[in-house]
């Protein structure tokens, strides 16, 4: 299964996207209607929050008076970490409920207005943002909801802003047209990469990236981060470091539109008992791959093999190509890794000879990937020697 996490900001119209997923089988867990559940009448949630905060949050029919429970539990932070001790719980553990009902191959989608607020974000397998100006959503909360324009716009002041939206989305669909335009991207959403996503991870099959070069693009760090940050959510503390590597990493330097990212943990007996874990978490593994390319060490020319072993997995998500290469904290291939992402941050020159090599080897690689790596090969090794006099300039003994 996978969890796509559902969020917008209040007015942008995030039910159509929801409804769209739902008529397609979708299953719903809506936190919002959870939070709602779990203090209906006679739930113990009510009267832990009648003994806190008094009959007086209690309506004429006994139902919650939302106001009157606000007027007094966001008074001071004292009172809403008491509302908090007693509904956080109480909404996590029925969460969880619904997602434990959820069928193996379920595609689920949690819908939650404060995804981007609550830092929940790493936590799924995609995140889908809803989009629509400040401007428009006030004009749709005021003329479609008769909401007064000054509590329009407080509420939104008072959510997540754009650019934290957009550095979690792993969608984004405009919602300045139509309803029906909305479906129909929300459709193509779900036929093109949320169906084959979640088979990808049945089926444990990654997803790899194609043989071409891009322009660098600003979006490639911050897809990085939002892969790094997904991966501590998977990995939690078998990691030691997590880092974004490669040229997707360099600022400026053509790529293959491909996010690498490197796991370091303590050895390699650590990476092969995540192999589920990653897989489950959206990554599985790519069969075959044992090892680095080992180089000479600098000082000594020696070649110890057993020191270049690597695990390698790739996103099962077909709308992003990711590799996740797990090395060993301190080994000479972790080690090139990220001195090599450094350098060329660092050396424009190297930069811009990088840059030429990469376009003669897929000249020459006719389309092979193995041919495409192989042509690179001799440059690396050169590389990894420069690269040992660069750190030496820098007094950089590591």
């Amino acid at each position: 299964m996978i969890r796509v996490g559902l969020t917008g900001g209040i007015g942008a119209g995030k039910s159509t996207v929801a409804k769209t997923f739902i008529d397609r089988g979708g299953y719903h867990v809506d936190a919002d209607k959870i939070a709602r559940e779990v203090v209906e009448p006679g739930t113990p949630g009510l009267a832990a929050l009648t003994e806190a905060f008094g009959d007086e949050i209690l309506a004429d029919d006994g139902t919650l008076d939302r106001p009157a429970l606000a007027a007094k539990a966001f008074v001071d932070d004292e009172s809403r970490q008491k509302l908090n001790a007693i509904t956080h719980p109480l909404i996590g553990a029925r969460t969880q409920e619904l997602l434990d009902a959820a069928p193996e191959d379920a595609i689920i989608i949690q819908d939650i207005p404060l995804l981007v607020e609550n830092h929940t974000a790493p936590f799924f397998h995609l995140v889908v943002i809803v989009h629509v100006d400040a401007e428009e959503r006030v004009r749709r909360l005021t003329e479609f909801r008769g909401m007064p324009e000054a509590d329009a716009r407080a509420r939104i002041a008072a959510q997540a802003t754009d650019e934290q939206r957009r550095a979690v989305a792993d969608v984004w669909l405009d919602n300045s047209g139509t309803p029906e335009q909305l479906a129909v991207a929300a459709a193509a959403v779900w036929a093109e990469r949320l169906v084959p996503f979640e088979a990808n991870i049945r089926s444990r099959t990654p997803v790899r990236g194609p043989l071409t070069l891009a322009d660098a693009d600003p979006e490639w760090a911050a897809a990085g981060t939002r892969l790094v940050n997904r991966l501590w959510a998977v990995v939690g503390d078998k990691a030691s470091a997590i880092d974004h590597i490669g040229s997707t990493a360099v600022p400026g330097l053509i790529a293959e539109p491909t996010i690498d990212i490197q796991v370091s943990v303590a050895d390699l007996s650590v990476a092969d008992a995540l192999t589920d874990t990653l897989a489950d978490g959206g990554f599985p593994r790519v069969p075959g791959v044992e090892g680095d390319n080992p180089k000479p060490d600098p000082a000594t020319g020696s070649v110890d093999v057993g020191l270049w072993g690597k695990r390698l997995h790739a996103s099962a998500d077909p709308g992003r190509a990711v590799n996740v290469h797990l090395r060993a904290a301190g080994s000479p291939g972790g080690r090139f890794a990220v001195d090599f992402r450094d350098w060329l941050r660092d050396d424009a020159a190297a930069r811009d000879e990088y840059a030429a090599l990469k376009r003669q080897a897929l000249d020459t690689a006719d389309g092979d990937a193995d041919r495409y790596v192989a042509g690179k090969e001799p440059w690396f090794d050169q590389a990894y020697r420069r690269i040992a006099a660069w750190k030496a300039g820098r007094g950089d003994n590591r």
